[in-house]
């Protein structure tokens, strides 16, 4: 089992806090950070857009990996979310422990 860093963006700071509390209520991910004020710039639709929104950065294990993507595209409001993940080369291991601990006996 290794450890993973699961990336998404949101409209705003409450839905990132909205789904980061489902995510950890459910030991989906042990800790989700919430970065607010981000500006991106995309293309939708056939038009150049700018939008404020929050990023989210989660921790957990490749055992909830899939189900934490599955969560976050279930509650996102947006219609086509970007919602990644990686894994991480390394990790303290006292911090690795933690994420094993949150994310046992998840709720599904």
């Amino acid at each position: 089992m290794t450890a993973h860093t699961l990336y998404f963006t949101v409209g705003s700071r409450d839905a990132a806090l909205k789904i980061s509390r489902t995510l950890v209520e459910e030991r989906l991910v042990a800790c989700a950070n919430v970065v607010d004020g981000a500006t991106s710039v995309y293309r939708w639709n056939g038009q150049l857009c700018e939008d404020r929104e929050a990023i989210v950065f989660a921790k957990t294990t490749s055992s909830c990996i899939l189900a934490a993507i599955h969560r976050v595209r279930q509650i996102h409001e947006y219609d086509c979310p970007c919602v990644v993940a990686w894994e991480l080369n390394a990790i303290s291991e006292p911090y690795w422990e933690w994420i094993q601990q949150e994310t046992e006996g998840r709720v599904t």
